[in-house]
């Protein structure tokens, strides 16, 4: 392929026998038409480049807009071929710092935790080429698939004037966002899409965020192309791929590809070797388990895919199919893409969800005694088979359910063949990480998302002096188990898996029970490694995103109960931040570009 440079310089120039757009050039006396040709060939794009020149410090070709530290991960290999062959410098805005997230490789958590994981995404980036990380200072908490509650909790209103104010700053060309869908995604990545689409619309409006122009000096900045991370073409491999015309099955919009096959002149690597050894250096999130080669056949190296959403400064159109009786995260982002003007993107965006799946709780006459053994005539109702969610190892699965007065009580029994990491006391969150049981209840069976719930993680098996432990995680409380709640498990040795048992005073939920439209999720999780990183998932309705996705819970009618009288309790949320101030890093890159940290507002210019 012909060697390609870019500058951003508007107009064509004939140099000798060269052909020039801006800085692009292709040597030997070829037409300005295989410019182009060799770009698009490459899944490249030459059109639509606005930088109009400038090579500050501030100034970015490409701005990526994401939630977390390692969400343009999986996109260095494009970043790193547009900045080796066409020149486009990208930076990168990351809303949060992860601070919620969990840790594969100490105890650190909260502050300390989100500048681990700032180093981690500097130094990964780095290997792309990207210099700029712009963090927005906002807390990251649980997993939720819930892009309203995510929005409630960033104030989303102050989130999204700071990125226009850093797409106004950094003048990018062409603005990268996360998929907006909601369907089996963490609320944080559909928000910060949603949040970039929107800048990119707002930055060009004169009418927007008036006291940026006025008091700090700023312009309007109309960028020109924006497009969304599409994963649903990740088995479409080779180098040819990219070359065919391909249209997104649920929007209808166009899809852009880039192959990653590609080998980088400075790394003497394909771009795909490059983007895993960048990867790798997420040692927190376990990236680091991952295979250190990636294949070498150009068959059977992928291409990074992308919705192109606007294209030429405007937004791009396709047929509105829009469904009925939608669910309300589902019919609340739909109201949304109205708003913003884009109606197609709601396009068939609630998924076909399977029927749930349905048992009756029996009441037994006699407490239970809570030892981690299924003993005769203790849960006497059916038995529920767990089916594997994710992965496909060897573990398998059943649990029981039982009821005495307001007392509920578990009992999950896993056959496994290779024990995972023990965790020590002081290390017991984010269950997920290593062998654990989780359930998951939502005591009137309405609930949109996991905050107006109850969750529970417990594991079997701990560090010395080894005892099973629990916790509650991504939930309506955090931390602490309620009073009243008792765990034990067996463990069998040699190991071939365990037994795990559960009471849980229905008394202590985030609000009043519904016998009848209880609804619950019971879900296994398999490590087999020694990284605290998981291998297989297994849950009762194993649908989507089961752990985070009330929608998919089973409803567990509740026999011959009357409730105790309880109120409902309002969500208490994680909020800590790390913030901008305290990163030397971010100082830094403030002091080098000139552009505020946190996108806080530019001082006002001297007159």
């Amino acid at each position: 392929m012909t060697d390609l440079w870019m500058c951003c310089d508007p107009g064509w120039d004939m140099v000798g026998d060269d052909w020039r757009l801006g800085m692009v050039e292709v040597r030997g006396g070829v037409s300005r038409r295989a410019v182009l040709a060799s770009a698009l060939a490459a899944g490249l794009m030459v059109a639509g480049c606005s930088g109009r020149g400038r090579r500050d410090e501030a100034h970015t070709d490409v701005l990526f807009v994401g939630a977390h530290p390692d969400d343009e991960s999986s996109n260095l290999a494009t970043f790193g071929r547009w900045r080796e062959e066409l020149g486009w410098s990208t930076g990168v805005v990351t809303v949060t710092r992860g601070e919620g997230g969990g840790n594969a490789a100490g105890v650190e958590e909260g502050v300390v935790l989100g500048l681990i994981r700032e180093g981690e995404e500097r130094a990964a980036d780095g290997l792309g080429g990207i210099e700029n990380i712009y963090y927005l200072d906002k807390p990251d908490f649980w997993y939720t698939l819930s892009a309203p509650l995510t929005a409630r909790i960033w104030d989303a209103a102050d989130t999204l004037a700071r990125l226009v104010r850093l797409v106004r700053l950094t003048t990018p060309h062409t603005i990268v966002v996360m998929d907006p869908r909601p369907f089996n995604q963490h609320g944080g990545h559909q928000l910060s899409a949603r949040l970039g689409i929107e800048a990119f619309r707002l930055a060009s409006d004169a009418q927007a965020y008036p006291g940026q122009l006025a008091e700090e000096g700023l312009a309007p900045w109309r960028p020109t192309r924006l497009l969304a991370q599409n994963f649903g073409f990740e088995s479409v491999l080779g180098p040819d791929a990219p070359e065919r015309p391909r249209t997104d099955p649920d929007t209808g919009l166009p899809i852009l590809g880039v192959w990653s096959g590609a080998r980088s002149r400075e790394h003497d690597a394909t771009w795909a070797q490059v983007e895993r050894d960048a990867t790798r250096l997420y040692v927190t999130q376990g990236f680091a388990a991952m295979p250190a080669r990636v294949p070498t056949d150009p068959q059977q190296i992928g291409s990074e895919w992308f919705t192109v959403v606007a294209d030429d400064g405007r937004f791009l159109e396709a047929p509105v199919h829009r469904q009925a009786e939608l669910k309300p995260l589902y019919a609340e982002f739909a109201a949304w893409a109205d708003r913003t003007g884009l109606p197609w993107l709601a396009n068939r965006v609630q998924p076909d969800y399977p029927p749930n799946p349905t048992t009756t709780i029996p009441a037994v006459t006699t407490a239970p005694i809570v030892n981690g053994v299924d003993e005769p005539g203790k849960y006497p109702g059916p038995e529920l088979p767990l089916a594997v969610w994710q992965g496909g190892g060897s573990c398998t699965a059943i649990a029981k359910l039982a009821r005495h007065n307001d007392d509920l009580y578990v009992f999950v029994d896993v056959t496994d063949d290779r024990k995972g990491a023990e965790l020590a006391a002081d290390d017991i969150k984010r269950h997920w990480r290593t062998d654990a049981v989780e359930i998951a209840i939502d005591p009137r069976g309405n609930s949109d998302d996991t905050s107006t719930t109850f969750k529970t993680g417990i594991m079997p098996y701990t560090a010395s002096p080894g005892g099973p432990a629990a916790e509650r995680d991504a939930d309506n409380r955090q931390g602490l188990t309620p009073p009243g709640m008792q765990v034990a498990a067996v463990v069998t040795e040699p190991y071939r898996g365990y037994s795990a048992e559960v009471k849980i005073p229905l008394t202590e939920l985030p609000g009043p029970v519904d016998p009848t439209a209880f609804a619950m999720n019971i879900l296994v999780y398999d490590s087999d490694t020694d990284d605290k990183t998981g291998r297989t998932r297994l849950a009762w309705s194993p649908f989507g995103s089961p752990q985070a996705d009330p929608y998919v819970w089973g409803t567990a009618t509740l026999a011959d109960y009357l409730p105790s009288p309880t109120t409902a309790r309002p969500p208490a949320i994680p909020q800590t931040d790390t913030r901008s101030a305290d990163s030397p890093a971010s100082l830094a890159q403030s002091k080098r570009t000139g552009i505020p940290i946190a996108g806080n507002p530019r001082p006002r210019p001297a007159r």
